[in-house]
């Protein structure tokens, strides 16, 4: 009798295998009929039985099931199988299938992420590109800059939560978006290029066209990741956490420059000049000669009524950067700030004929010490603004030639 059940079951064991073959080389039917709803749907009658199928036929099985998904476009579905089967066939020490998978897998990936590429940069659907992305670095978890491009998108969808979430992803795998680049220089024209991988540069270096290898670490984009986090969380309203987010970062980075011009830029953003200022002074002597720096310290105490330090500032910011446009502006605006107290003065004075006169006298002086830096400004960087202070500065000091030219080059510009 006992041998009689083991001939059965033997036969129940044989005919579940023809099955399995037999429902295998149905899919692969119709896959090549471009049938994947019907291949999916004999995937899906196998799903139950195939854990105790011969491992050939389960290796199979995860190939075809990858090819399926794949043709429905069910990218994430498609990649966990070939997943699936690489983790299997390294399991079991014997590859049937992952060789003809990679390329598929791959060329899966690259059909996502172009797909993210296309929508982002022709069709500025900020939305789509950003599932895209992150749809890519779900695929091919080694390629964490999908990922920063999600977050990127999302941003600029104006999709708030889901740029927070992204970021959030980022910062718990540590990444950092540095980079290693390989460089060789062309000898047929003297050029250093960057050769994509180190493979394909040693290759050419081989080849006898390149020389001079080398290999650069791009700067990572840490800092720009903690600026856009604790920015989406200040526009939703979460400031504490805004804060928090970008002092935990300088906290591990101290001497970062970057963090700290961020942080400063959120304080900015935020009304508090106070700590903004306080901020500056730290760049300032992380990186003394960054004119810059300067140049925002002289906007910071100016706002907050040290206009004396502020001229030093500028003045500090022009010495380092001589064609600073900006700085030359500011620092006549500043000592042009000493007119309002000359003209309320006279505004009292107006039958005081004497004081009045000394007081005009000193009014001219302010606008002779402010002209060189607003002629300088105008010269580096025209713009309506100057032309229209130079024209009234040179009529008040009574220069009828340059005040003609410039009232002529104002109604122009008008």
């Amino acid at each position: 009798m006992r041998k009689q059940v083991l001939a059965i079951s033997l036969g129940l064991l044989t005919l579940g295998a023809f099955a399995q073959k037999k429902e295998l080389r149905s899919i692969e039917k119709a896959l090549k009929n471009n049938d994947f709803t019907g291949a999916l749907t004999i995937v899906n009658s196998l799903d139950g039985s195939i854990e105790s199928a011969d491992d050939k036929y389960k290796a199979k099985y995860y190939f075809l099931k990858g090819q399926a998904f794949a043709g429905k476009k069910e990218y994430q579905k498609a990649a966990d199988s070939f997943n699936q089967l690489f983790d299997f066939e390294k399991k079991i020490g014997k590859e049937r299938y992952s060789a003809e998978a990679r390329p598929k897998l791959d060329k899966l990936i690259q059909s996502v992420s172009e797909r993210a590429i296309n929508l982002y940069n022709k069709e500025k659907n900020f939305g789509e590109a950003s599932k895209y992305f992150y749809l890519t670095y779900k695929l091919s978890p080694r390629d964490t800059a999908f990922a920063y491009n999600a977050a990127v998108s999302a941003t600029q969808a104006k999709d708030y939560d889901g740029a927070i979430n992204y970021y959030k992803e980022l910062l718990s795998i540590g990444y950092t978006g540095k980079e290693v680049q390989y460089f060789a220089v062309n000898k047929s024209t003297g050029k250093e290029e960057n050769l994509g991988s180190k493979t394909q540069r040693d290759l050419l270096v081989k080849s006898g066209k390149y020389s001079n290898p080398s290999q650069k670490t791009t700067e990572g984009k840490t800092a720009s990741i903690m600026k856009n986090f604790a920015l989406l969380l200040k526009e939703q309203g979460k400031t504490d956490e805004a804060i928090a987010a970008i002092s935990e970062a300088r906290k591990a980075n101290k001497n970062d420059l970057n963090l700290i011009l961020n942080e400063a830029q959120l304080y900015i953003e935020l009304g508090k000049m106070d700590k903004f200022g306080e901020l500056m002074n730290e760049a300032v002597a992380l990186d003394p000669n960054n004119p810059t720096l300067y140049y925002n310290l002289g906007v910071v105490n100016f706002n907050q009524g040290r206009a004396e330090d502020a001229a030093k500032y500028y003045k500090k910011a022009i010495e380092l950067k001589p064609d600073y446009a900006d700085a030359y502006m500011n620092l006549s605006v500043v000592i042009l700030d000493k007119e309002k107290a000359i003209v309320e003065e006279m505004n009292k004075n107006l039958s005081n004929f004497k004081k009045y006169d000394e007081l005009a006298l000193k009014q001219k002086g302010v606008y002779k010490e402010a002209l060189p830096y607003l002629e300088k400004a105008d010269s580096l960087n025209r713009s309506i603004d100057t032309v229209k202070s130079l024209m009234s500065i040179y009529e008040v000091l009574e220069m009828e030639a340059k005040a003609k030219e410039f009232r002529d080059l104002y109604k122009s510009m008008r």
